[in-house]
């Protein structure tokens, strides 16, 4: 399946991302569940954290040592941000 593009990334409280979609979605994910073993465990730092940035073409979302989360995952798993009452950045 073929996902839409993500235009912009927002890092916010709780290790939660909010995603925008060039559908005009704008979406909530929770990187907490995905934050386990060596690989993910320098995403505890705020300040890292919140460096996240996109993948060119919108294809997904990177931190800068390489930690990135499926784009599949990314649109799957989030919750669209009409269904929350959450959007406060960190």
């Amino acid at each position: 399946m073929l996902y839409p593009k993500i235009i912009s990334v927002e890092p916010l409280n709780e290790y939660k991302i909010k995603l925008g979609y060039e559908t005009g979605e704008i979406k909530i994910f929770d990187v907490l569940p995905y934050m386990s073993g060596k690989w993910y465990e320098e995403l505890y730092n705020n300040g890292y954290f919140n460096s996240v940035h996109l993948i060119p073409d919108g294809k997904g979302i990177e931190w800068e040592h390489g930690q990135d989360i499926a784009p599949h995952e990314l649109y799957d798993m989030s919750i669209a941000i009409d269904d929350l009452s959450v959007s406060h950045k960190r």
